[in-house]
């Protein structure tokens, strides 16, 4: 496959010896990356060409070199294993000696090729048991124990090691069917005692080399995932705990056992379960003296052992009664790998893997009927309140100084391993209760009383992360201890950002129980007001606040004024980034809503006039980068700010699909809508600058949207002004964030009658400005046409009778739609599908609908068959089926003919259809009117024939 020969089509190669060997060479040599992925594709159909039979042993000969052998090797797996059905019957015993004889030549040859020609043979096995091949594993190791004069001993055993050991991995990775599957599983499982004597012999034979026995050990792992029985492999696991005081085989070893043990089927083997725990208890002096020696290795391994055995068996073990004390001591050997000396992960690894053990612990002890529970607390209680200890212990931050020397990776990894244990913690809480928080007041009672010795800031803080990591997510309102802990958190000697930031989220965590105790706000709010002003503590103290004021809003009135001025100053400083200047807006939204309404408008006055000031500045100058984010971060303040400032109760708390009940605490215009009249003109001007920039237009449309959204009914009066400042961006440029603030409006305003006529004009608006992009050409503007059939699936769910109007051309609408389930981008095909699974329930009640559908609902169908049958993602095909589904139910006798004429065409909506299954599809669909699933499975099983997926492994997760 030299350059000579570039202008020829791969195809056109004869997939001979010399063609192959050029083609290898061009894929490991040749420096153009074009020319490499040619020469990949061209081998890759040589491999599974007819000719791969007849190349590959000529590839195996002795001259050739490493590269072209396993290539050749490859080729010869690959045909086994994909295309078994070709190889004739009597052809498998030449096949099986040619390839015993390969193996036994490369055996002290090039350890790949090797590898690949046991794969070969291993698939072969695999097809031929257990009848044409019933003793296949007992007659390879027949055949590596003969003796040979042209290959060594040892290259033998190395030469078997490997076969039995790829052999059970190829099966884990066979494309055998189901049945076939099983009958081989059980073939295999009756050949291991071919295996394992012989595994055991060399393990234990003295001058067996430590690399034989790491084969043997491997070897032993591989088959062990073959669900053997484990009082099958008891006596290999001794030897396997014996090979762990040998350095060399320790990783395999543990790999081994790990293995054994963590098998589904082991937990019957109850026995053999039980002589494990004193074999893994046994490693507990070899793992103290790996922890005293800093081999983080060996103790991380040792720990595997054991948390295997515990996490897998718990339920199994805990059952066994008269050993309860030896399960115990392996709980307590766990406990120890828990708290392993050490800071994670600088210092170990090791504890991380144990925390999945005591969910496990838990919810056996839990799962058990009460009777029984109450014996298994009085065991296990106190070791969970041991855990908690431990647990917080290892949760500490190191020393100031040694924290600094940690990398960014590592402060990470120590983050997440925080996290870890706090949802541990809070998992314990269920077994412990109300007597765990108690447990830890008084810990942290104790410590910040003592006057014995000042207690290290890291220790008082672990504490706190406790009680944060539990009232984060468990209703603590009924604790007793939580007025006491509000208590003591002003005793804290606030001296380290660590522990300023857990002070702060702990205070966060308990915001609800503020809420029914405002007495004690009074208690935290200064620490958090303090802290507002720390660049260092920024999310933690904004985020705190933020939900003090959300909680507690109706009891902060008294403290309002200083909140505002502390926030107020913050911001004008610039001390936090613009994420948390938006949370703080929030906050400062959540505080207003509560106070009267003139005391509103004031605080809104100074809070903010000097925005007001900065964007009449900005609005006066030329556009530029600079300037645009210091607008857009105004603007962004704006609508923070409203997304939480809400003058009315809630009766209930309601979703965007439901009817809000609200009432108004005092009459007369809402704050906000007298703000937003007042910076409407500023608005404008910023937009008039401004309008070409998408993010500046969505930066305003997000004022108005969560305005909106918060509002409601209050937005009355904006409505007219609004609709028509829309309309004239929209008509000027137009940009999908105008299209999704007119669906906001549809949506809430669709029932106000009085209010509603300048929506209705803004959508006809915008409905005729868009068809009129659909005539340019609409395919750089995917957004933009997901946001319009976002607008009149809303408008079909909320106001039908819009599409009644003359001013609307329906038809136009309707073929924009068609023209877009054409698009590539999912989120615009979901988008439209939407709109037609909307419309099509509505060609009864609105004729303009009934029309169109009727005259050229052919051409729908005819889209949402070209998406089904390949021309969209299978990920759409839901959708699709949908619209079949509406088609079927609303226009029944429409769809049973278009069915038959649209898929009478030769070829559509694909060439690997027969007109058979076609037909058999249409039947299927025009029978299903009640059941959408059964179309959606339906739709399903025509698109895979279509994509000629059917049957396929492709299809496994779909």
């Amino acid at each position: 496959m030299d350059q000579g020969r570039g202008g020829q089509s791969p195809d056109s190669l004869d997939f001979t010896v010399e063609n192959v060997e050029k083609a290898l060479h061009q894929l490991y040599y040749d420096p153009n990356i074009e020319n490499k992925n040619l020469a990949q594709k061209w081998l890759m159909q040589a491999q599974v060409s007819p000719q791969a039979w007849q190349f590959s042993w000529v590839l195996l000969s002795p001259e050739k070199v490493p590269e072209i052998q396993y290539f050749g090797a490859s080729a010869l797996h690959t045909k086994i294993s994909r295309y078994w059905n070709d190889i004739p019957a009597e052809q498998y015993e030449s096949l099986k000696s040619q390839l015993f004889s390969q193996i036994a030549r490369f055996a002290s040859g090039s350890k790949i090729v090797l590898t690949r020609l046991c794969v070969a043979l291993a698939s072969l096995a695999l097809n031929m048991m257990p009848e044409a091949w019933p003793a296949a594993v007992s007659d390879m190791v027949k055949m590596f124990q003969t003796e040979s004069c042209d290959v060594d001993g040892r290259a033998r055993c190395l030469a078997l090691l490997e076969l039995l050991t790829v052999l059970p991995e190829e099966f884990q990775t066979s494309r055998l069917p189901q049945y076939r599957k099983g009958q081989v599983r059980n073939a295999l499982g009756q050949e291991s005692g071919a295996v394992f004597p012989l595994l055991q012999q060399l393990l234990q034979q003295q001058d067996s080399p430590s690399f034989i026995k790491q084969k043997v050990l491997k070897c032993f792992s591989s088959w062990v995932q073959l669900d053997v029985p484990l009082s099958d492999c008891e006596s290999l696991m001794q030897v396997a705990f014996s090979s762990l005081q040998d350095p060399e085989l320790f990783d395999t070893a543990v790999e081994a056992i790990v293995n054994a043990i963590s098998q589904p089927d082991s937990q019957r083997y109850v026995n053999t379960l039980l002589k494990l725990i004193p074999q893994v208890l046994q490693l507990q002096e070899q793992l103290r003296q790996a922890v005293q020696s800093g081999d983080m290795e060996t103790s991380h391994g040792i720990c595997r052992i054991a948390v295997a055995l515990g996490e897998n068996h718990s339920r199994a073990l805990l059952e066994q009664v008269d050993h309860w004390q030896s399960f115990l001591a392996l709980v307590n050997m766990i406990m120890f790998c828990t708290g392993i000396p050490g800071h994670y992960p600088v210092n170990e690894t090791t504890s991380s893997l144990t925390l999945t053990f005591w969910y496990s612990l838990q919810d056996d002890i839990m799962s058990f009927e009460a009777n029984k529970q109450v014996v298994y607390m009085q065991v296990y209680r106190p070791v969970y309140f041991q855990l908690v200890d431990v647990l917080l212990h290892k949760a500490q931050f190191p020393s100031d100084e040694e924290y600094s020397s940690w990398s960014s990776d590592e402060k990470e990894q120590f983050r997440i391993y925080r996290v870890d244990i706090s949802d541990t913690l809070m998992y314990v809480y269920e077994m412990l209760g109300a007597e765990l928080l108690s447990n830890l007041y008084d810990k942290l009672g104790r410590l910040l009383t003592s006057t014995e010795q000042p207690a290290s800031w890291q220790h008082t803080e672990a504490l706190l992360y406790g009680f944060q990591s539990i009232a984060e997510t468990i209703d603590v309102n009924y604790s007793d201890v939580i007025p006491g802990l509000i208590g003591l958190i002003p005793r804290i000697n606030i001296n380290n950002v660590q522990l300023a930031d857990t002070v702060m989220f702990t205070i966060g965590a308990l915001a609800e129980w503020l809420a029914d105790h405002p007495v004690m706000i009074n208690n935290v709010l200064p620490l958090v007001l303090h802290a507002l002003g720390n660049p260092e503590l920024s999310i933690s103290s904004v985020s705190t606040l933020k939900k003090i004021c959300r909680e507690c809003k109706y009891d902060l009135p008294p403290y309002a004024a200083n909140i505002v001025a502390v926030s107020q100053e913050v911001l004008i400083k610039q001390i936090h980034k613009t994420s948390q200047c938006m949370w703080l807006m929030q906050a400062l939204g959540f505080l207003l809503s509560a106070l009267p309404v003139e005391e509103i408008l004031r605080n809104l006055q100074s809070l903010i006039s000097p925005y007001i000031q900065q964007l009449e500045k900005l609005a006066s100058e030329t556009p530029n980068p600079s300037n645009k984010l210091a607008i857009i971060h105004i603007l962004g303040l704006l609508s923070n700010l409203f997304t939480t400032l809400d003058i009315t109760r809630h009766d209930d708390d309601s979703g965007e699909g439901s009817e809000v009940k609200k009432k108004l605490v005092e009459p007369g215009p809402n704050p906000v809508v007298v703000v937003l009249q007042q910076v409407f003109a500023l608005i404008q001007t910023v937009l008039s600058k401004w309008l070409n920039d998408s993010q500046v237009v969505e930066a305003v449309c997000a004022i108005f949207e969560k305005s909106v959204k918060t509002l409601l009914h209050d937005f009355t009066p904006m409505i007219s002004q609004l609709s028509e400042m829309l309309g004239q961006m929209y008509s000027t440029i137009p940009q999908a964030s105008a299209l999704d603030l007119t669906r906001q409006m549809v949506h809430i305003f669709a029932s106000e009658t009085d209010h509603f006529p300048p929506i209705k004009a803004l959508f006809q608006l915008v409905t005729t400005v868009t068809l009129s992009i659909f005539q340019q050409g609409p395919r750089d503007h995917p957004d933009i046409v997901d946001s319009f059939m976002q607008l009149q699936a809303q408008a079909l769910k909320r106001k039908p009778n819009l599409f009644l109007s003359e001013n609307l051309d329906v038809k136009a609408v309707f073929h924009c739609g068609v023209l877009s389930l054409k698009f590539p981008e999912a989120p615009t095909v979901k988008a439209t599908c939407l709109f037609f699974t909307e419309l099509l329930p509505r060609c009864g009640d609105v004729p303009p609908i009934g029309q169109v559908v009727h005259e050229d609902g052919k051409l729908l169908l005819q889209a949402v068959l070209e998406g089904i049958g390949g021309q969209s993602s299978r990920t759409l095909v839901d959708q699709f089926a949908e619209i079949l589904f509406a088609l079927n139910k609303h226009c029944f006798s429409y769809l049973s003919l278009w069915l038959k004429e649209v898929l009478q065409q030769p070829g559509f909506p694909s060439s690997r259809v027969t007109q058979e299954q076609k037909n058999t599809f249409t039947q299927q669909i025009l029978r299903e009117r009640v059941n959408k699933r059964r179309v959606k499975e339906m739709v399903k099983e025509f698109t895979l024939l279509c994509r000629g997926l059917h049957g396929t492994e492709y299809v496994a997760d779909y």
